[in-house]
């Protein structure tokens, strides 16, 4: 073959190199915003343990005041630490709260957001019902906390964690649902790592987990809830604006209490790209796939995820049930701007409770007085219109 022929043929297979290398970057970011991952590493180390503190090695997450908890050997064991008392040289230096589990000592250990781990009855001392609730891929497992009397009440709630979380994430809210006599429903969702997994195995990012928040509320109202509150964090905040567009349940609701949720995906996987040192250009051609029949097989859903469908900054009008809407500035994970303008634009349905400081879904953390009460205000002015 003539050289003259050989430079054009060589620049077509770089340029289809180069893009089949895109192509394959965009569907690896596809496949990981999709995936599970039910085992998590170790992220921390545990530096030093004494009776009432303990020092932790400095990260991003152990220097941020509040209340958090510290899974160690393998999560057989779990303490609690409180306030900061000293960041020197790389070392962080907290108050011991209380042991939980087994025996702190040095070692590599995982930061616990949810503060608490166990169930409600151990981790709480709430008692509480483990129980199986049939759903469309199979039995959910899901806890059941009743009210303090095991009286009737009007009024439940259905408590949904987040992407990669699990039915710990809310503990943390029961306390206070509790003292306003809420029976509460904590369920795992598909693909969860105690819930069955939906063929083939990926998140829906609320496209599809929905249908398993409805097989929950239906239980609720089987068991004789009149009325549904519903509370969720993060991705649990988009499973459940799913859940009342497209459920005919969503008559049954009377408010929602959203905890960093995401209102636009669009917006949180953008940030994911930058954080991995993608293109947003090019994390968005991942997202396109999604959506289309030839991309969704590159990246492994069977159907198609709709992320424009979950963008409630553009469909903000379409919302019709008051809203307690909770956001930090500081969120690392889930940005606050689509949570403002969402709120910006239907003032007469949501309640904004803006904070700073606070790391994803870790407003409680940083401040359980005004998380409890914002929550336990906007529930108790609800139950009261609730006719």
């Amino acid at each position: 073959m003539k050289a003259s022929r050989l430079v054009p043929l060589a620049a077509a297979l770089t340029v289809t190199a180069v893009g089949a290398g895109l192509t394959g970057v965009a569907v690896s970011f596809a496949r990981a915003v999709v995936t599970p991952r039910p085992h998590k590493p170790d992220d921390v180390e545990v530096l030093q343990v004494g009776p009432h503190r303990v020092v932790l090695e400095q990260t991003v997450d152990t220097v941020v005041p509040g209340r958090y908890g510290v899974w160690t050997d393998g999560g057989r064991g779990h303490f609690r630490v409180g306030d900061v008392l000293d960041v020197t040289d790389g070392r962080v230096t907290r108050e011991l709260l209380g042991v939980d589990r087994g025996v702190p000592r040095p070692g590599s250990a995982r930061w616990n957001q949810y503060y608490y781990s166990g169930d409600p009855s151990t981790a709480l001392g709430l008692a509480h019902e483990d129980l199986v609730v049939p759903g469309e891929v199979g039995d959910l497992p899901c806890w059941f906390v009743p009210t303090a009397s095991r009286g009737e009440s009007d009024v439940w709630a259905v408590l949904v964690h987040g992407r990669g979380a699990t039915r710990e994430e809310a503990l943390r809210a029961l306390p206070v649902l509790h003292e306003l006599g809420i029976p509460c429903l904590v369920p795992s969702y598909r693909n969860d790592a105690d819930a069955p997994a939906a063929k083939p195995g990926l998140y829906g990012l609320g496209d599809t987990e929905w249908n398993d928040v409805e097989a929950v509320a239906q239980h609720a109202i089987d068991s004789g809830a009149r009325r549904l509150l519903v509370v969720g964090w993060s991705m649990g905040g988009a499973i459940l604006l799913q859940f009342v567009a497209r459920s005919p349940l969503a008559e049954k609701v009377c408010a929602l209490v959203l905890d960093g949720p995401v209102v636009d995906w669009y917006d949180v996987l953008d940030n994911q790209a930058r954080q991995r040192g993608i293109p947003v250009r090019l994390g968005r051609y991942g997202l396109r796939l999604l959506a289309h029949p030839v991309g969704r097989r590159l990246v492994g859903v069977r159907g198609p995820v709709d992320l424009r469908a979950m963008d409630w900054v553009r469909r903000a009008e379409e919302l019709v049930l008051p809203v307690l809407l909770l956001h930090s500035d500081a969120d690392d994970y889930v940005p606050h701007g689509p949570s403002e303008r969402l709120a910006a634009a239907r003032p007469d349905l949501i309640t904004y409770v803006a904070s700073s400081t606070a790391r994803h879904t870790k407003e409680w953390n940083v401040d359980p007085p005004r998380w409890e009460s914002a929550v336990r205000d906007f529930v108790t002015a609800k139950l009261e219109e609730v006719p």
